[in-house]
Order: C-alpha cells, then sequence, then structure tokens
C-alpha cells in the first residue's frame, strides 16, 4: 500500500467506525466490525472519496455475514441505506453502488424504510445543548420525529439533574457547553446514574472517533437534516437491532 493510499485509509477511518458503530449499537461492536472489514480486504473504489466507500463496503460485507432478526421494524439492508444516506450524507446511487444494490431497488427501499421509521419506535429526550436558538431546533425536529422532549440543560449539572428526575429513553448532547461545562462529561456523569442510549451531536465527529478511548456509539454532524436525526434515534434506541452485539 502506498503511502498516499495508507493516509486516505486512516482519513476514511472515523467514518467507517461511526457507520459501524450506529449499525450495531455500540463503540465495541462496531470497531471489532471495522477491524474485521480491514482483515478481509478494504480496496478503495474509484473515485475522489474511493478510500471511504471502500471502507463502508467492506464494513457491509461484515454485516451481511451475519444472522438477520426476521422480525425487525426495518431489514439490515434498510439500515444501512438509511445510515449510509442521512448519517454519511452519502446520495442514493453511491449508498447503493457501496451495498451492491441495483439504484431503483435501493431508492424503492430507502422510501419504504423512510415510512416506517416514525411509528418503529418513540423515545423521551433529554436535550443537552447551550444555545437556546439551537435547543429549540432540536426539540422542535425530535418532536416533528414522534418523540417526547422531556428537558432542555444548558450545562452539566442541569442535564444530571434532569436525568435523575425525568429517566429519559434517549440523551441528544452538544459536545461543547461553552461556560456551563463539557456534553461528553455530563453525559458520563449522566450513564453511572442512568442507563440510557446517547447521540452525540458535533461540527467536529472525528474528535469523537478515534478509537483510543470509551467513546460514543452514535454521532451525528451539525448541521444535519431531520431525517439523520430520526436514523440515528431509531439505531440507538433499538441500539442496533438486530445486530445489536452491544
Amino acid at each position: 500500500m502506498s503511502d498516499t493510499d495508507r493516509a486516505a485509509l486512516l482519513a476514511a477511518l472515523p467514518y467507517a467506525r461511526r457507520f459501524a458503530r450506529a449499525l450495531t449499537g455500540s463503540q465495541a461492536a462496531g470497531d471489532a466490525m471495522v477491524a474485521d472489514a480491514l482483515r478481509h480486504g478494504a480496496a478503495a473504489v474509484p473515485g475522489q472519496d474511493g478510500a471511504r466507500l471502500g471502507l463502508f463496503a467492506a464494513v457491509a460485507r461484515v454485516a451481511v455475514a451475519k444472522p438477520e432478526e426476521p422480525a425487525a421494524p426495518l431489514s439490515r439492508t434498510e439500515r444501512m441505506l438509511l445510515l449510509l444516506t442521512s448519517l454519511e450524507e452519502l446520495d442514493a446511487p453511491t449508498a447503493a453502488m457501496v451495498l451492491g444494490l441495483d439504484e431503483d431497488l435501493a431508492e424503492a427501499m430507502l422510501g419504504a424504510a423512510r415510512d416506517r421509521l416514525r411509528a418503529a419506535t418513540a423515545a423521551r429526550v433529554l436535550i443537552i445543548e447551550d444555545e437556546a436558538i439551537i435547543a429549540m431546533d432540536l426539540q422542535q425536529l425530535v418532536e416533528s420525529a414522534g418523540h417526547e422532549v422531556v428537558g432542555i440543560a444548558a450545562t452539566e449539572d442541569a442535564a444530571v439533574a434532569i436525568a435523575e428526575r425525568e429517566r429519559p429513553t434517549l440523551v441528544l448532547a452538544d459536545v461543547n457547553l461553552g461556560h456551563g461545562g463539557d456534553g461528553a462529561t455530563a453525559v458520563e456523569r449522566i450513564l453511572t446514574r442512568v442507563s440510557t442510549p446517547v447521540i452525540f451531536v458535533t461540527a467536529y465527529p472525528e474528535r469523537l472517533l478515534t478509537g483510543s478511548r470509551v467513546e460514543p456509539a452514535f454521532v451525528i454532524t451539525k448541521p444535519f437534516e431531520p431525517t439523520t436525526l430520526a436514523v440515528a434515534t431509531y439505531q440507538a434506541v433499538t441500539r442496533g437491532l438486530p445486530l445489536g452485539a452491544g
């Protein structure tokens, strides 16, 4: 492997980790899936973003080797399509290429999957965000997706207090709370008291996806579309079922 290819692969790794963690619902299981993909070979595909797309394809090949759960609201392929087009921001033809699907079939599967997202799960959500306008926007997005917002916290202490009182089934957390502290620290404190999935919202996802420490399974990038939040919420609340190994 040339130095250029190696550099491209290293740059693509955080995004492969994000995809795999969201798919499995677990940092450990997702990172193990990426490791398996690398061991089996992750050749770049033609194009400007070839290394990242090649890694996605390799992760998908590892995923399809795992047992499918027939009773799940969304199939594994539907979830991979949704994650690739929303979380990873690929267009439908590119996602279809990554998964080895016909483009028309992929479009049809995406449409059907999006229609079932709202009915699949409903969460009680704690929003941790220090910017009032952004917090209001997040609340509107969360509620429009059929979930209940049980509280909005601008500081670490407020987030912990609300979590203890309301016992949310999902936490949506900004990383940087300005003078109110750190969102990641708030989440660490919450998780010692309440067992709940967490979605981090950040403009710099690669900083949370290094693989060097305990990290989130679910990370979405600012700014994001409503479908991105809906998909991430579904994966977080169901913990990636049927592939959920965490």
